[in-house]
């Protein structure tokens, strides 16, 4: 259901779909097999999720719809970063995700704001190719999962690099092929379809291979790794459902 519905409906749609969704879902996988660590609950399994080929079981949480990719991030910053016990930070997260936009809007040391081309849910609208704000404001910036979608990524990661304030730093996930040593793009191939077999989704336009560090090095970041199978319990990743190879980068900007 999920999987037809995400080829069927416009996001806008589904964002808020989505909050009809989830008082009942959580009620048919009622268990303890499986736990999220964003919403703290347990179900018997979590849903699928993906496209094409890409989709995935047991993935998908059905109280605050994390993915792999939001639990990871959610670790990190609860055990291995200030974000929650810093006296003050000023964010901005682009594209914001609904598992964390509540939360991180009642964190009383969060000076936090929310961006997007269109989202419903954002507090800005803006093309992230040109910010219309000045430099060095930011002391944590978030950008997940949407630099696959635009059309010049280096242009738009130099302009969040320029807009977070020297010492800030950042995460910025984006899908990758593990077995691709480099990003892969072509221009001539538009049509959905074919998109989603090439790039993994219909609407990505590009398909990141393990050079992706040395992209967001070459808009003007430090970039920190963090492997997460070196830092927790294999029990709990197991539990949270974690992606096996993912690696989360975490991006930072020189004080000079």
């Amino acid at each position: 259901m999920i999987k037809l519905a995400l080829k069927i409906f416009p996001r806008p749609f589904l964002i808020r779909m989505s909050y009809v969704f989830k008082y009942f879902a959580p009620v048919l996988l009622k268990g303890d097999n499986v736990e999220c660590p964003v919403c703290e609950k347990k179900f018997k399994k979590f849903l699928a999720y993906g496209y094409g080929d890409q989709n995935r079981p047991n993935v998908l949480c059905p109280n605050d719809f994390t993915l792999e990719r939001h639990r990871l991030m959610w670790i990190y910053l609860k055990r291995f970063s200030n974000f929650f016990t810093a006296e003050e930070l000023k964010v901005m997260h682009v594209a914001p995700e609904q598992c964390f936009l509540g939360k991180f809007k009642k964190q009383p040391n969060l000076d936090y704001v929310t961006s997007d081309l269109e989202s419903p849910i954002a507090d800005m609208h803006f093309d992230l190719h040109a910010i219309p704000l000045e430099d060095n404001q930011y002391d944590v910036i978030f950008c997940n999962h949407v630099m696959e979608h635009v059309n010049d990524y280096h242009q738009c990661m130099k302009e969040l690099c320029r807009i977070m304030k020297p010492g800030g730093w950042g995460i910025m996930q984006v899908p990758i092929d593990y077995s691709r040593e480099t990003t892969y793009e072509d221009p001539s191939i538009t049509d959905p379809k074919e998109r989603e077999k090439h790039f993994w989704q219909y609407d990505h336009v590009r398909l990141f291979g393990k050079d992706y560090p040395e992209k967001l090095r070459a808009a003007g970041f430090e970039v920190d790794h963090f492997d997460y199978k070196k830092e927790i319990p294999e029990e709990e990743y197991s539990r949270y459902r974690l992606q096996d190879s993912e690696i989360l980068y975490v991006v930072r900007k020189p004080l000079k």
